[in-house]
């Protein structure tokens, strides 16, 4: 994705004092500090905070602060065993305050996507879109104490790249939460284990606090899809709703954290067949 030279705009924005337009200014904003830190949305339990019969806003790319450097491709992870050095965790750290901002966004891009879908669905997506600001305030305060800040390294929107090509509600929560959120519960059990080894005890926290986290978006993923297409999850059926051309084979981690996955209420047979599809690096976020 090249970068944004200037914040998208809409013809048709929501209307004042709504959710909608709340998820509207926070994904386009080229404004850091309203884009780290946004304000408090209108209360998604006031059914006068959602518009009567809002159109389908689909945006296509997020606003961009001038202070981040957006490219094409993003180098490397470190391996595990190189995170006792503080300047590579520093940078991993960095990778992860963008890919949980990207995380918020989409979220915010879903509620705007798919205004047809039950109003309890979107609240759940506002309520997901908060906890991964949460989660991106809590790694924006390690980075600094590493010694940078968000901005210090370019940033990647690989998952912008991805998901607004969803055609559907079961597309994104089959994309977004089975397959990205799902893939961060072996990434975050990872480096944890990783950064608790380097000397890291409040990353590797944080890293647990995410991973706990995450079940519960997996599992909203889950019992949405199961609504959306009208029975118990089907492996067939997910890997057929992603968008090509992606697989199950980017949308994991290895060892499958089978614990994690299946307090998120995945049974054995739909761990059996991940498990089978050859594993292929993503760099997922944690």
């Amino acid at each position: 994705m090249p970068r944004v030279e200037s914040c998208p705009t809409s013809d048709a924005l929501p209307a004042a004092g709504s959710v909608e337009r709340w998820c509207h200014e926070f994904a386009t904003t080229c404004e850091l500090q309203a884009k780290l830190e946004p304000p408090a949305p209108p209360d998604p339990a006031e059914t006068r905070s959602w518009e009567a019969n809002p159109p389908a806003r689909r945006l296509r790319v997020p606003g961009r602060p001038r202070e981040l450097r957006v490219v094409a491709r993003s180098p490397s992870a470190p391996r595990p065993t190189a995170l006792r050095d503080p300047r590579l965790r520093a940078e991993l750290v960095h990778t992860f305050v963008h890919h949980e901002l990207q995380a918020a966004e989409l979220f915010a891009w879903a509620v705007l996507a798919f205004p047809a879908t039950p109003l309890e669905f979107r609240r759940g997506l506002l309520r997901l879109a908060l906890e991964e600001l949460e989660h991106l305030a809590l790694y924006r305060a390690h980075l600094r104490e590493l010694g940078i800040d968000y901005g210090a390294h370019p940033v990647r929107d690989w998952f912008w790249q991805r998901v607004p090509t969803c055609t559907d509600p079961a597309a994104f929560v089959a994309l977004q939460g089975l397959g990205l959120e799902g893939a961060n519960l072996e990434h975050s059990a990872r480096y944890a284990a990783a950064f608790r080894a380097a000397g890291d005890e409040a990353g590797a926290r944080i890293l647990e606090r995410v991973e706990q986290d995450e079940i519960a978006h997996v599992a909203f993923a889950r019992q949405w899809f199961e609504r959306f297409s009208g029975r118990a999850l089907d492996y067939d059926a997910w890997r057929a709703a992603l968008p090509a051309p992606l697989s199950p084979a980017v949308l994991q981690g290895r060892p499958l954290n089978r614990i994690a996955r299946r307090r998120a209420g995945l049974d054995e047979a739909f761990l059996a067949r991940l498990e089978r599809e050859p594993p292929t690096h993503l760099g997922r976020r944690a």
